[in-house]
């Protein structure tokens, strides 16, 4: 940033800039303490009131948690955005009252072919993770996961236990998100996903794919396939 620019900008921009592009290139892990406010007046020579301000806005985004008297911590990155949230579907099931098991019919790690290995960055062949797992809420079939992971953003992933604990909830405790493309429409289930659903043929379906980053690294690619009958998207948005 030349002199100009950096003096158009205000101070608070300046640090909050600074720390959430450190953030988001990793230096602090979910739960890490980050510098103190009084190192980040003295770093950017500017009031303990502007390095607040930057920590406020920080806070709010759900990038950063402070407690007072104790420091700032990097988040449990969860929130990608303030429109966007990862929620984990053993959770969501659960704070229902209803009881969530998980059927793993895949995992095994395969080569990549071009498209998928574009999608995250890998070369072609290389070798990536692939799980297929089928998600129920009290015994009723609810989602098809088909999921495919970067080895290098998490290298153990094949050893977990999915029918414990889901690919989501693992994968924001090793390799919390930064940033996420997702789409979601209304489609219809392959003939694999339709039988493991349970569902009739042609019935509608809702369909999220989504691709997860950290660090300027792919995660994740994952389709999830769920019966138009039996689940909504749900959220909320403030202006």
């Amino acid at each position: 940033m030349d002199t100009a620019t950096r003096a158009a900008v205000p101070p608070y921009q300046r640090v909050k800039q600074h720390l959430k592009q450190a953030l988001g290139q990793g230096r602090w892990l979910p739960g890490v303490l980050m510098p103190s406010e009084a190192e980040l007046v003295a770093q950017f020579g500017v009031s303990r009131m502007t390095v607040n301000r930057a920590l406020r806005e920080l806070q709010s985004e759900g990038l950063i948690d402070r407690v007072q008297g104790v420091g700032t911590f990097a988040a449990q990155l969860h929130r990608v955005s303030s429109t966007l949230t990862i929620r984990d579907l053993q959770e969501e099931i659960e704070s229902r009252g209803h009881r969530h098991h998980a059927e793993v019919h895949l995992q095994r790690e395969e080569p990549a072919d071009a498209a998928l290995a574009l999608q995250l960055g890998i070369a072609p062949q290389a070798p990536v993770f692939h799980t297929l797992i089928v998600h129920h809420d009290n015994g009723v079939p609810l989602q098809c996961e088909d999921r495919y992971v970067n080895p290098a953003a998490a290298p153990d992933y094949l050893a977990n236990d999915f029918t414990a604990k889901t690919p989501t909830r693992y994968l924001l405790e090793v390799a919390p998100i930064w940033d996420a493309q997702y789409t979601i429409e209304a489609g219809t289930a392959s003939a694999d996903e339709a039988r493991l659903l349970a569902l009739a043929p042609a019935e509608p379906c809702l369909v999220i794919v989504r691709r997860t980053i950290f660090g300027g690294v792919p995660i994740t690619l994952a389709r999830l396939v769920h019966p138009g009958s039996r689940y909504q998207l749900q959220g909320s948005f403030s202006p």
